[in-house]
């Protein structure tokens, strides 16, 4: 019988760092004339990631910078804590030009918006990238993103209420034009049958739109949902929309409770399990031998300082964790805010760890797990994750760049199809195909 494979996406921010704080002043990102801002990295990124069949790239996005350590916005500039960042929606259709056939997704938020601007954005960008278009939707994050539009943070189920009609007044306006609607007969001068396109006429708790949307339907009518939260209103907003889920879990046990709710909840709500996939993050450090991998995982961990950790950590939760002394045990903590990442608080074999701990574990991977070793050695990680687990597959996160996204793809990739584990070709053009590839 053969194996299930893997299904991977490549974790990027339009930032000197991704989940790596070390990542801007690494000495290979450095040697490399590594420019964050340069619009053609990301072109040859996404050529990288293509070649290697990947299912998409992938750009998380926060519109703050944080002053929440400290209350100071100085350890997050020092340290380049995912500040500044770039918008990275142009980018999407500046490498779709570049490629033809990977998914480009990015986050964007829905707390500070209106529906009819997403959704004539994202159908925009699905026409723009030939049915490649993969939005992650979020609320905000915290105090600081709430306050850069005028607004009060708002209260969890607040946000996903309202998130829940955002992205329902969105599907309206996306099947707003019937897929024949647009007939382009020039003989009898009509361009689109007007019984075809159809006002919406929602008027909801948060929202009012009349309809219809502005653009034709899209290939994959509207970009493939992707969504990254793991609270009990996240697993549910993913249970009914996403088509992918993007999980931060260090912990193997924790991995697949986290895996077996998500994949019952979209049974729950009428959806095949299949229906939405579930990548979980890594962070791979490859080298030609164990030792050399060892001594880069070393190298790079050491560039992490406490402090980026603290503040990077402290903007997620959006807790000042300078009121807490280092070796305060996180998981025996109580505050509300933070219980959202206590899967960050534990080992993957569940020990507990302390603030010292937790941060400079986040100042190296946010928390990704990370898998070390020759590429024999990261195929054996990720297939053991894999199957015990019963995850679809896996975000990726470099070290540096350009560099361990190459490697990745020249030296990983290759033992993966080897094994049977990853597709050798894609079989479809669109993201949702990408990801309802099985075989």
């Amino acid at each position: 019988m053969a194996k299930a494979k893997m299904h991977l996406a490549q974790f990027l921010c339009h930032s000197p760092t991704y989940h790596s704080v070390a990542m801007w002043r690494h000495p290979r990102t450095e040697a490399a004339g590594y420019d964050w801002a340069r619009p053609e990295l990301y072109q040859h990124i996404a050529r990288t990631c293509e070649r290697g069949r990947f299912d998409m790239v992938f750009f998380a996005d926060l519109n703050y910078i944080s002053d929440t350590f400290t209350g100071s916005m100085a350890p997050a500039l020092r340290n380049a804590t995912q500040a500044p960042e770039h918008d990275p929606i142009p980018l999407l259709s500046f490498m779709a030009a570049a490629t033809e056939k990977i998914g480009l997704g990015a986050t964007y938020s829905v707390s500070h918006q209106h529906p009819f601007h997403a959704a004539r954005l994202w159908a925009t960008l699905d026409h723009l990238t030939r049915g490649r278009a993969a939005w992650n939707v979020v609320t905000s994050l915290n105090h600081n993103q709430a306050a850069n539009y005028g607004e009060d943070y708002k209260p969890t189920d607040d946000r996903y209420d309202r998130a829940h009609e955002f992205i329902q007044v969105c599907r309206k306006l996306w099947d707003s034009w019937d897929e024949d609607a647009v007939v382009m007969d020039r003989a009898r001068g009509i361009f689109a049958d007007p019984d075809k396109v159809h006002r919406i006429e929602h008027d909801g708790p948060f929202f009012k739109s009349r309809g219809p949307l502005n653009v034709v339907r899209s290939p994959q009518n509207g970009p493939a949902i992707l969504q990254a939260g793991t609270s009990g209103k996240g697993r549910d907003f993913a249970a009914r929309y996403a088509d992918a889920v993007f999980a931060i879990q260090p912990n193997l046990e924790g991995a697949r409770a986290l895996y077996a709710d998500v994949k019952q909840a979209v049974v729950a709500h009428g959806r095949p399990a299949s229906a939405c996939k579930f990548l979980f993050g890594v962070q791979p450090i490859v080298g030609r031998s164990r030792a050399e991998a060892e001594d880069r995982q070393a190298e790079h961990n050491g560039l992490v300082p406490l402090e980026g950790g603290l503040a990077i950590l402290s903007g997620h939760l959006d807790f000042d964790l300078s009121t807490l002394p280092l070796d305060t045990i996180m998981a025996h903590r109580s505050e509300p805010k933070l219980q959202r990442m206590q899967t960050r608080y534990r080992t993957m074999t569940g020990e507990l760890l302390t603030l010292e701990q937790v941060a400079r574990n986040h100042g190296q991977s946010v928390g990704l797990p990370q898998m070390v070793g020759t590429p024999q050695d990261i195929a054996d990680q990720l297939e053991a994750y894999f199957d015990f687990v019963g995850g679809d597959g896996f975000m990726l996160s470099p070290i540096y760049s350009p560099g361990a996204i190459e490697e990745f793809v020249d030296l990983v990739v290759p033992e993966l199809q080897r094994r049977g584990r990853f597709r050798t070709d894609y079989s479809g053009t669109t993201q949702r195909d990408h990801l309802n590839q099985d075989d």
